[in-house]
């Protein structure tokens, strides 16, 4: 994940955070590179293995095999060949890159979850009813698809949009999250998927024919048979057999998507049989289905990650309302205005329960011997309070972390003890009743 730095500037007046871009507040999963100006997923290191398996093969045959034919053919074929090899390298690492680096069509998270359809903020007090539950499922008339809520985001996603749990992000058209290329695939960087695998394909056939080529060159200038013959070339065969392997796997792959966009279907719908049992809406015909991919403007990115952002320090803004989504358990409350943070709520109840034992201590005692206070005890309360020491707060004196009572109190209580005493009450009631 990306190391968000220290911020640059801050206004000691506010408190407000400045010159914080998007990117570095980055609620996802995702990594940013040339700050914001590129957006990989969080599996970004497996793209340079697939970087590794694409020009390895194709150095090997520029050494061994390119570089031999261009001796065997005129010299413009044989430096075409090489040449070829080399642009449909590049080509294809450029439509990795375009396909990896690129935002493939997230939505931007809501920071609060969106408030029911008929909801009256006035009618229960300002937002303060915690019991309102937002429908999981929600019916639009969109191709008459219903839309699902995402309680990460906090919104309800437009119809073939999905969240990704690799990216921790909603994305557009979601087909699925490729590890090859280290991103999601969805609907701004389909069509760069599906050409570099397509691509890819092509250059695994490109270098198998050649490398084939090769080796009859060498049966013809030497008069031997194919098994001598691809002895005398071992890059060859291990580039055949690399080859072979790799037309199965993005061969494959290009098919799969061939019948993919004929039927405008994506992977995850494909995977989850979405369309079996009904027909789907989005299916235009097989020409108007290819169109819509590879015909049309690639739309703008609905996040421009190099905006800056304030954010505020210390506690969250209001979640105003109290909605809660469908899968949890508690719900969201607002935040009051000049309310103790959490810490200050459990302080205050502690106070609160000192106050009382404190209370008890020397002045609601009914049951340990003494039924009224002493005038003289009064009269040293009614003091205290005047001088501004709260009988919650102050504990009559006692130290921190200590029950015993100051000096003054105790010299009162002796004296009670003695006028009890003469009338026949035991003092021990009061050191009996000290916790």
């Amino acid at each position: 994940m990306y190391v968000v730095p220290p911020p640059k500037h801050s206004d000691p007046i506010s408190g407000r955070i400045n010159d914080l871009r998007i990117y570095q507040s980055w609620k996802g999963s995702n990594i940013f590179f040339l700050q914001g100006r590129f957006i990989f997923g969080p599996d970004v290191r497996s793209m340079l293995l697939t970087i590794f398996l694409i020009v390895a093969p194709v150095t090997i045959f520029c050494i061994f095999v390119a570089r031999k034919l261009m001796d065997d053919f005129s010299h413009h074929l044989g430096i075409s060949i090489m040449v070829v090899a080399v642009v449909f390298t590049i080509y294809i690492l450029v439509l990795l890159l375009l396909t990896s680096g690129r935002d493939p069509g997230i939505i931007l998270r809501n920071s609060h979850p969106p408030e029911p359809e008929g909801y009256d903020r006035s009618a229960d007090g300002g937002g303060q009813n915690p019991q309102l539950r937002l429908p999981h499922i929600k019916e639009v008339l969109v191709n008459g698809i219903a839309v699902k809520y995402c309680d990460t985001c906090m919104l309800y996603r437009p119809p073939r949009c999905s969240h990704c749990s690799i990216c921790n992000n909603c994305v557009e058209r979601f087909d699925y999250h490729c590890p090859w290329v280290g991103q999601c695939i969805g609907l701004r960087n389909y069509r760069f998927f599906f050409m570099f695998v397509f691509s890819t394909t092509l250059l695994s056939i490109y270098v198998f024919s050649i490398c084939w080529v090769y080796i009859k060159r060498i049966m013809d200038s030497e008069e031997i048979t194919i098994w001598k013959a691809m002895i005398r070339t071992p890059a060859s065969i291990a580039l055949i057999v690399y080859t072979f392997i790799s037309v199965w796997f993005v061969g494959g792959l290009t098919i799969f998507h061939l019948y993919l966009i004929g039927t405008n279907q994506t992977t995850y719908e494909n995977f989850r049989f979405r369309y079996d049992r009904r027909a789907n809406p989005y299916h235009k015909g097989v020409v108007q289905n290819f169109k819509e991919i590879f015909c049309t403007s690639v739309p703008p990115s609905k996040n421009n990650f190099r905006a800056k952002v304030s954010r505020e320090p210390g506690l969250p803004p209001s979640l105003g309302g109290g909605f809660v989504s469908p899968n949890m358990g508690k719900a969201v409350e607002d935040i009051e205005i000049g309310r103790k943070a959490v810490w200050g709520d459990v302080g205050s109840g502690l106070d609160h329960c000192e106050g009382q034992l404190s209370s008890n201590d020397g002045l609601n005692i009914k049951n340990g011997g003494l039924g009224e206070i002493s005038p003289e005890i009064r009269t040293t309360v009614d003091e205290r309070d005047r001088a501004g020491m709260h009988p919650r707060r102050s504990s009559w004196g006692r130290k921190s972390g200590s029950w015993e009572m100051s000096p003054e109190v105790l010299a009162l209580a002796s004296r009670v003890g003695e006028q009890n005493r003469t009338g026949g009450t035991s003092s021990s009631s009061l050191t009996s009743s000290r916790p």
